[in-house]
């Protein structure tokens, strides 16, 4: 169907009553057509998709590019890396864990907004964060602070990621496939309360932080089949 500008449906329905019954009512259901066409021409969240997937890539290797070569020979040698190496780990599972969440949310997506772009630039931002924290608080040997700065971007991120899901349920509309699938979504509101509590206990046993915050990238690690239920449903 050819779309028309918009100036000819005004003109269009200015001499619709100087025409005749039937023609009228044709015409006016044809503008109504093109109307509907015209809103529907959004943009998909396939460029997005893309854009977000080559940041996250970048970030996975600015990270191990942060992992110097050891000097030496010998297994011994690797003994100094420990604490860089168990950072890294530990930022990498929650990248991909990011990863994978992102591709589910942006499949569940027919088209995306002006807020969802900028929501997705949000998120990204403060993932672009952990490569320095990771490098620092690997250097440090996880000290409160670099530990509890560690947790305070994770909690951002993961803040930023539930914007995100409400900005895209609301571009969606009320039939949005994305709200569906996640229900009342337990683990968006359980995460953040268990990394303040990885934050606050940075202060006192740095340890027990880095485990809080392998915890909650163990809960998402977990597959979670709801969104793709519900697309293979639909």
């Amino acid at each position: 169907m050819a779309l028309v500008p918009l100036w000819r449906l005004m003109t269009d329905e200015a001499t619709a009553g100087r025409q005749g019954p039937t023609q009228s009512s044709f015409r006016k259901e044809h503008q109504r057509a093109v109307i509907v066409k015209i809103r529907r021409l959004k943009m998909g969240p396939g460029r997005l998709a893309a854009f977000s997937d080559g940041v996250m890539a970048i970030i996975l290797t600015i990270m191990v590019l942060e992992m110097k070569v050891p000097h030496g020979e010998s297994f011994e040698a690797l003994r100094p890396l420990f604490h860089v190496f168990s950072s890294y780990v530990l930022s990498f599972i929650i990248i991909g864990m990011y990863w994978n969440h992102h591709h589910h949310l942006l499949h569940a997506c027919k088209f995306v907004s002006g807020g969802v772009l900028w929501a997705n630039l949000h998120l990204l931002f403060w993932l672009s964060l952990i490569p320095f924290a990771t490098s620092w608080m690997g250097e440090s040997k996880f000290s409160a602070v670099t530990s509890a700065l560690y947790g305070f971007i994770l909690l951002m991120a993961g803040c930023a990621n539930y914007i995100l899901q409400k900005v895209v349920i609301a571009a969606q509309g009320p039939d949005s496939r994305l709200k569906a699938a996640l229900g009342k979504d337990w683990k968006g509101k359980l995460s953040p309360l268990i990394t303040i509590g990885g934050i606050a206990s940075s202060f006192w046993v740095p340890w027990l932080a880095q485990i809080i915050y392998l915890a909650v990238a163990l809960i998402w690690l977990v597959p979670d089949r709801r969104i793709e239920r519900k697309i293979a449903i639909n």
